[in-house]
């Protein structure tokens, strides 16, 4: 039985089910902790409180991303549109406060329409077409960056609305509001691809598109509805992010897709599709987080970061390609 076949069967629940991701993750866990240690050692300000919430906040828009990123390759797809859609969602918003004062409640809901409106698109090519969706969100990437640009003059949109601003600084008790989020995002996403139909046709197509056809699955509209995931994940974490940092601005998200596609290769989604599990993610983007943080804290420069997580990708990926050929 192969890898695909095995992502096909029915889910475990309970004990049996949380045994098992311990186990298929175990390798992560293990990393994760000797990242952790390595870092206590290396400086001081890393096991701290204010940095524990701080790795929270900051790896919060990859989680939202890495959800919808998720789905997208277990389906086969890619989408590199996601850290466009940010900026485009968190400068609309900003921009129908401050310039046309509309209410914020109201901003919220149209700029994130706007945002959706990219994953529409997305959806509608590359689930009617034979256009590969890398060339697909590579364009509207390119496209969601210039309106970004053209609508705020390549200039920061500063937001003062106490309601706005509360969506990505406020607290439940000690807990960033953001957390919640993380929280609410991950069981939603768990449910579709573990208790849903919808999951189960999901790793269907990626497992194999024309079992899936022949077997009555309406492949276009489940690819549609990935891509449309993605970016309503994609336009909430660009209004949180555009909350967090009081403005809208057009460089917002710029490399996020990066560290989204890293976070759920890593966390062992094969990027040939039909198989991983959102526990994978979830430590995947703890890495990612922790590797961010500790990379900032030691000080070490934005130019060799894209290094470390370029050379995070390439083991991920290697190691994805050296379980398939012992499965073969």
């Amino acid at each position: 039985m192969d890898e695909k076949q095995t992502a096909l069967q029915p889910k475990r629940s309970g004990l049996a089910g949380l045994q098992a991701n311990l186990k298929e993750n175990l390798g992560l866990i293990i990393g994760f902790f000797a990242l952790c240690i390595l870092l206590s050692a290396t400086t001081r300000s890393f096991l701290t409180w204010n940095n524990f919430f701080n790795i929270l906040r900051q790896m919060s828009n990859n989680m939202y991303l890495a959800c919808g990123m998720t789905l997208v390759i277990i389906l086969g797809g890619i989408d590199l549109s996601v850290g466009s859609i940010i900026a485009v969602s968190g400068c609309l918003c900003a921009g129908f406060i401050s310039f046309l004062g509309m209410p914020s409640f109201l901003a919220v809901i149209l700029s994130m329409l706007a945002g959706i409106a990219i994953g529409v698109f997305d959806g509608l090519v590359v689930s009617t077409s034979t256009i590969p969706a890398f060339i697909v969100t590579l364009a509207t990437m390119n496209i969601g960056r210039g309106i970004a640009r053209v609508y705020t003059d390549s200039k920061t949109i500063s937001v003062d609305d106490a309601f706005f601003n509360s969506i990505g600084t406020a607290y439940v008790g000690a807990i960033p509001i953001q957390v919640i989020y993380v929280v609410v995002i991950v069981a939603v996403t768990a449910l579709i691809l573990n208790r849903t139909q919808l999951g189960r046709h999901i790793y269907a197509v990626g497992g194999n598109l024309q079992a899936a056809k022949f077997s009555g699955i309406n492949t276009k509209r489940v690819t549609f509805f990935v891509y449309v995931f993605s970016s309503v994940m994609a336009s909430f974490a660009g209004i949180v992010l555009a909350s967090r940092l009081f403005s809208g601005q057009p460089t917002a998200g710029e490399g996020d897709e990066m560290d989204a596609i890293a976070a759920v290769v890593l966390g062992g989604t094969s990027m040939a599709g039909g198989s991983g599990k959102i526990s994978g993610t979830i430590m995947g983007v703890l890495i990612i987080g922790v590797l961010n943080n500790g990379m900032n804290l030691v000080g070490i420069s934005s130019s060799w970061q894209y290094i470390v997580k370029g050379i995070v990708i390439m083991i991920a990926v290697y190691i994805d390609f050296f379980k398939k050929q012992n499965v073969k």
